[in-house]
């Protein structure tokens, strides 16, 4: 099975960045207790608006699939809906440069 490189876009809610970035330092974690990413240290970066940005691994398709079904992901997504809003990489400024330029997190 091949791991499967996702990059997610986090806008936080207003008065919600601490949370927000808290919260994503905890994901990777919960994931790879749950075996469902790799042990590549996922990138947390941030957008000038300050949006965070994921870059992660999963362990497959199949495990992206069974997160949909599985209680400590599910808690997790309620987690990630009190604090911020989904948003698709090209609603990034940083979307329209050829090198899309993010401050570093971590």
């Amino acid at each position: 099975m091949m791991g499967r490189i996702v990059i997610v876009a986090y806008r936080p809610k207003p008065g919600k960045d601490e949370a927000l970035l808290e919260l994503t330092r905890e994901h990777h974690p919960i994931l790879l207790d749950q075996h469902l990413v790799t042990k590549r240290k996922p990138i947390i970066a941030r957008a000038a608006d300050g949006t965070i940005v994921e870059v992660f691994e999963w362990a497959s398709k199949d495990a992206m699939d069974n997160a949909h079904s599985n209680a400590a992901v599910l808690d997790l997504w309620d987690r990630y809906a009190e604090v911020c809003d989904y948003v698709k990489l090209p609603d990034l400024a940083e979307s329209e440069q050829l090198f899309a330029e993010f401050a570093s997190v971590d």
